[in-house]
């Protein structure tokens, strides 16, 4: 049996490997749409063998939940029409998702992911966690542009879960 202590030790490990699983999968995402030649099964099975719980240039990539990660990123390629349509509703018409960062993108295609077709992650966790990614990225107004769009989609895509 395992004890309380245990459980939550346990709760919170596999929430950090969820979290680095979020943000290595931006990286990826990032990657593919710098090189749209790759497929997102080929960068999936790159980051799972060579940085995923690998450590790089002396820094320590975490280690992931590779099946969440997986998923991001492929869900992210199989369904990019339809999420981008979904962020461009929640985007003022001076700033098309075109006309965004890279990187803001490819946090606002996986959170919207998550958003659209993980209903085992409470909407307030994925705003959470693409809040803190974009915060890595970006110190200006680009956390909370993510804080806004993510919200505006849960609202419409999730409500019940608010």
């Amino acid at each position: 049996m395992i004890a309380a202590s245990d459980e939550a030790t346990s709760r919170a490990h596999g929430g950090r490997r969820r979290s680095v699983a979020r943000l290595a999968a931006v990286q990826a995402l990032y990657q593919l749409e710098l090189n749209p030649d790759l497929s997102g099964e080929a960068v999936v099975r790159e980051f799972g063998r060579h940085r995923l719980g690998r450590e790089i240039d002396g820094e320590h990539y975490g280690e992931a939940d590779e099946a969440m990660f997986a998923d991001i990123v492929g869900g992210v390629v199989a369904n990019r029409d339809e999420l981008d349509a979904q962020i461009s509703a929640a985007l003022v018409d001076d700033w098309p998702l075109a006309r965004l960062e890279t990187v803001l993108r490819a946090v606002l295609r996986a959170a919207a992911y998550e958003l659209a077709h993980r209903p085992d992650v409470p909407p307030r966790v994925t705003i959470r966690e693409y809040g803190t990614i974009a915060h890595a990225f970006f110190t200006g107004k680009e956390p909370g542009l993510v804080i806004g769009v993510l919200d505006h989609l849960a609202r419409n895509l999730r409500p019940a879960d608010l």
